[in-house]
């Protein structure tokens, strides 16, 4: 029977958030003798959208899964700093504008959370702002990263993985209150998941509001955007990636662009790309046993001598 740790806390360095402290929310699968494997949620998603049935399996395969609360969302410490639909707008269209916080503060999150933890070097994978933190860990981090899985991400250049026009003024809507959080949330599954393996719609409904329950507020979100609108372009960065690398992403994903995989694939030396027919910007169950086989085939490639 696989071990599942409760939720616990950590206290991370934050790196240039004016020197505040960050408690970060996780929990942990299977033995700490497994192959450690760092699972990074994307935009405005807590770690419970990591579904605990896939975490299983990817403990049950030898890995020690830690997932947790990004900065600003789920029982993760809550951040200050008012960010308006002013300076969103101004940053979609590349204009100068100072986030509260950085890609690259989320990444000193997840280091400070494998320091906490004991862990010198994990592999990770993230999905969507997930995937733009971690490929960030193997750019500024490399000594901490042993592979690294980029789900439906991008590498920040802005001529690749553009979003569709229709999603931005969804995703700016305010939720008042949970009734209307779980509508917008069933609104944008509708948007950007994947046509190809409808999501149920009751489930969804269920994991809206358990993402309700635990904590989501709108300015944490919008802070979370803007460290995403204002991310630096990765790509001369990427090539100096010397790990193994894979990149996943669907052909039906509205949220970020097919080019932005593309991309991400182009500039790491040795990266595969695994494109995906009918994907949107979701993991669905469907597609589980194809995270697995990638999450594991990417790890036993660090694991093989030069």
């Amino acid at each position: 029977m696989t071990a599942v740790s409760e939720e616990l806390f950590a206290e991370v360095s934050t790196g240039s958030t004016g020197g505040e402290r960050v408690t970060l929310c996780y929990q942990t699968f299977g033995s700490p003798d497994g192959e450690p494997l760092l699972l990074v949620m994307g935009l405005g998603g807590p770690m419970t959208w990591w579904d605990i049935r896939l975490c299983t399996l990817l403990a049950e395969s030898g890995f020690y899964v830690i997932r947790y609360d990004n900065r600003d969302i789920g029982r993760s410490s809550r951040l200050s700093g008012r960010v308006s639909r002013v300076q969103l707008a101004k940053a979609f269209l590349g204009l100068r504008v100072t986030p509260p916080y950085t890609i690259g503060d989320m990444a000193a999150d997840a280091v400070g959370l494998l320091d906490a933890l004991g862990v010198e070097q994990a592999h990770v994978c993230g999905m969507s702002m997930g995937g733009m933190i971690v490929q960030t860990l193997a750019v500024e981090h490399p000594d901490r990263v042993r592979s690294v899985v980029s789900v439906m991400s991008t590498t920040g250049k802005r001529s690749v993985g553009w979003q569709h026009p229709s999603i931005l003024p969804v995703l700016l809507k305010p939720a008042r209150g949970r009734a209307e959080y779980v509508k917008g949330g069933i609104a944008i599954e509708r948007l950007i998941g994947s046509p190809g393996f409808p999501a149920d719609e009751e489930a969804t409904r269920q994991r809206l509001e358990e993402t309700w329950d635990r904590g989501i507020w709108s300015s944490g979100v919008a802070r979370q955007m803007l460290a995403v609108l204002t991310q630096p372009d990765r790509t001369a960065g990427l090539r100096k990636v010397g790990v193994p690398f894979s990149v996943v992403h669907g052909l039906a994903d509205k949220m970020v662009h097919v080019s932005g995989g593309r991309a991400t694939s182009m500039a790491v030396p040795g990266a595969e790309l695994l494109l995906i027919q009918g994907m949107g910007h979701d993991l669905p169950e469907p597609l589980w046993p194809t995270f697995l086989r990638i999450i594991k085939e990417t790890a036993a490639r660090a694991q093989r001598p030069d």
